[in-house]
């Protein structure tokens, strides 16, 4: 179960179980651009096989005009380094 998967309230809910140090932030709010958005993270992920992902939380968020999706990656690097 990731951090929010049961979660509707809105709010965030931090698991123990779950460590990581690092998060890399995927949004996007034009329509092209969230169509290619799993992609991004896919390519992302391929490209960084020394980071262990340990959760992702995708939110949406929307006003009259613009909807925009994020997908938050949280992973664990045994080295981590300096982005």
């Amino acid at each position: 179960m990731s951090a929010n998967q049961a979660n509707t309230s809105g709010q965030v809910t931090l698991r123990r179980d779950v460590k990581f140090n690092g998060v890399k932030v995927f949004s996007a709010t034009m329509v092209a651009d969230r169509d290619q958005l799993g992609e991004k993270v896919t390519a992302w992920m391929a490209n960084n096989p020394q980071l262990k992902v340990t959760d992702i939380v995708i939110t949406q968020s929307s006003d009259e005009a613009f909807h925009c999706i994020a997908i938050t990656v949280f992973f664990w690097e045994d080295t981590p380094s300096r982005r």
